[in-house]
């Protein structure tokens, strides 16, 4: 079974409940669902930075028992040799964009992102964009 890694940006969209996220997810099965730790930490950095913090890591506490956190440490030496090959190929991405993007080719799983032309750069990087403005 096809296994997604859902990038920040989507897990926000299913928190706020917008574009369908979470009809996309029961569809292909919220067991097919993963974040990355990277994720996890960037939700709650938004968290802190909210007036409304307890509701949000409510809800991100709740996110995350419903999905398989994937760790980073297994993905470093992966991340480490792409961003050396973006650098020597002057094309720069973000270093928490591009351990989400090595957590999803380490782990043999799709991106899911609305980022797709920043991430795309990733060399054998899968993606899917499951939201239509």
């Amino acid at each position: 079974m096809k296994q997604y890694l859902l990038d920040t940006n989507i897990c926000i969209f299913f928190l706020r409940g917008k574009y369908e996220v979470a009809d996309q997810l029961m569809e292909i099965g919220i067991g097919n669902c993963h974040i990355s730790e990277i994720t996890v930490g960037e939700l709650l950095y938004g968290a802190a930075c909210s007036i409304q913090k307890e509701k949000h890591l409510s809800q991100i506490n709740d996110l995350i028992g419903l999905l398989s956190v994937e760790p980073i440490y297994p993905v470093l030496p992966v991340y480490a040799e792409i961003k050396a090959e973006l650098r020597r190929q002057g094309s720069m991405i973000d270093d928490f964009d591009l351990l989400i993007g090595a957590t999803a080719i380490c782990k043999n799983m799709t991106l899911v992102t609305e980022n797709v032309r920043h991430l795309s750069h990733i060399p054998n990087i899968n993606i899917e964009n499951w939201i239509n403005r």
